[in-house]
């Protein structure tokens, strides 16, 4: 077998101990930004694809990670192998490159994830890897370059209230199927950088005003999509809201 797809195949199992993953990293590396990965990939397109989900929970009173677990699970389905946890040491190199997906309904506003974690993120996304982050997980922007990579920072939100959801006028496979939708939320209020190029595929009405809801981004080789609905399990519940998780899941891990 291939050295590299051998290599591939063991580091992006989550059940290879760390240490022994932690043997593949610098060969994984060499693959990163070489198109060698894609390849290696593209030979395990019969194996589930690896889903990290990092999120808070003592330290998340409002968007705790266990409430909405077992919903996002029910969302995603068989067809991924997820993995969940508030440990954000799962940013490091030698663990995020084991994953197709990372899901980020971090709640970390004060608590920055390090500089090295950052420059892991990014470099993850750029080399091929895809980020999907839901209401909160935009919280990441703590970390400069990690606002920089989602495109633009949360600046702050109104009451919680009942907001009127429509697509834009771009037709997306993120909201393929997405009718006009009333959800309860948290109207979550942002500022893009110049340099951004995001594409906003939804938005919400607040009085006068169209405010972005979700929108997707490249970066490199890899796919970035944000989700504003998702303050608290009912948010997941709500049919238009799992069918943009779903959206968003299969189009960034999808080899297209």
């Amino acid at each position: 077998m291939n050295p590299l797809l051998t290599s591939w195949t063991a580091f992006r199992n989550w059940r290879t101990p760390l240490p022994e993953r932690s043997r593949y990293i610098g060969i994984i590396q060499e693959m990163n930004c070489r198109g060698k990965l894609q390849k290696a990939r593209n030979h395990a397109m019969n194996t589930p694809k690896h889903v990290l989900v990092l999120g808070d929970d003592a330290s998340a009173p409002y968007h705790p990670l266990s409430n909405i677990k077992d919903e996002l699970a029910a969302i995603l389905g068989d067809r991924y192998a997820i993995d969940m946890t508030d440990k954000y040491c799962a940013l490091d190199p030698e663990i995020i490159h084991a994953y197709d997906l990372m899901i980020s309904y971090t709640d970390c506003w004060t608590a920055p994830v390090t500089k090295k974690q950052a420059a892991s993120l990014i470099q993850f996304v750029q080399c091929g890897g895809s980020l999907l982050i839901i209401h909160n997980g935009i919280s990441l922007q703590s970390r400069e370059e990690c606002a920089r990579l989602i495109g633009g920072k949360f600046t702050g939100h109104p009451d919680y209230q009942r907001l009127d959801f429509r697509k834009t006028d771009i037709e997306h496979p993120v909201t393929y199927g997405i009718e006009p939708f009333s959800l309860d939320e948290e109207p979550y209020q942002f500022e893009f950088y110049p340099e951004a190029n995001v594409e906003v595929l939804l938005e919400y009405k607040l009085d006068d005003r169209r405010i972005p809801a979700a929108w997707t981004a490249a970066r490199g080789q890899g796919r970035i999509v944000y989700l504003m609905p998702g303050h608290h399990k009912p948010s997941f519940l709500h049919p238009s809201c799992r069918t943009l998780i779903q959206n968003s899941a299969q189009w960034l891990t999808s080899t297209s």
